[in-house]
């Protein structure tokens, strides 16, 4: 694995042991320690990958997640040391593509990015198209009646996994399995939190393309097909 990976972690020993293991799996890593000088080197660096603690000086990572994901569409994983479950929803909710919980092996860590880069990078190059939605898989971009909208890469990939199975129920295990490739670690119910983002991103002018199929799923609805 190779890339440029960006550490913003108040902790200075987790951050620096985090670096050492990101460097011995081929990436170029830079640290910072609060969420202002964070915001700034994500800026100026454009670095492939992200690893986002939750709680940080000046800045806190939530808001810093909200912050980056308006600007770009950088995977970013979120390290927390809360194990509530409505805090990893947040997490998801803020745009942030998987998080870690907190103490953890770095070799997970690791192992997780290399999980979300491939789904960057495995992307199908391919235009997609459905209703007034549509989807380049090259670019990542995504248009609402020709408008674009900003997704974080984990709702990017949700929508072509919709798009690819239009009218199709899916249960939240096969859109896991679809999207993610089994490699998405969160509870099942925390793909909620990412299918209600997206909704919010992409329902226009009344129209509610992906909708909720009680007791069984969801399903991607597009009229004439």
């Amino acid at each position: 694995m190779s890339g440029r990976v960006l550490i913003i972690e108040d902790d200075t020993r987790i951050a620096n042991w985090v670096k050492v293991y990101f460097e011995r799996a081929g990436f170029s890593a830079e640290v910072t320690h609060d969420g202002e000088s964070g915001l700034a080197l994500a800026r100026n660096l454009a670095p492939d990958l992200i690893i986002l603690d939750l709680m940080l000086p000046r800045l806190d990572g939530m808001e810093l997640c909200r912050i980056l994901r308006r600007e770009s569409d950088v995977p970013i994983i979120m390290l927390t040391a809360r194990e509530a479950y409505a805090e990893r929803v947040i997490g998801l909710d803020s745009g942030a593509d998987d998080y870690i919980v907190k103490p953890f092996d770095p070799e997970e860590v690791i192992a997780r990015a290399g999980a979300v880069l491939r789904r960057v990078k495995g992307k199908v190059q391919q235009v997609l198209t459905r209703g007034s939605i549509t989807l380049n898989e090259t670019t990542g971009v995504v248009t609402v009646n020709e408008e674009p909208v900003t997704l974080s890469q984990a709702q990017t990939a949700l929508l072509s996994t919709f798009m690819r199975h239009p009218n199709q129920v899916l249960t939240r295990d096969q859109l896991i399995s679809l999207t993610f490739n089994d490699e998405f670690d969160g509870l099942d119910r925390a793909i909620d939190s990412q299918i209600a983002r997206l909704r919010r991103q992409i329902n226009r002018n009344g129209s509610q393309p992906i909708q909720t199929v009680y007791g069984s799923g969801y399903r991607f609805v597009v009229e004439g097909e």
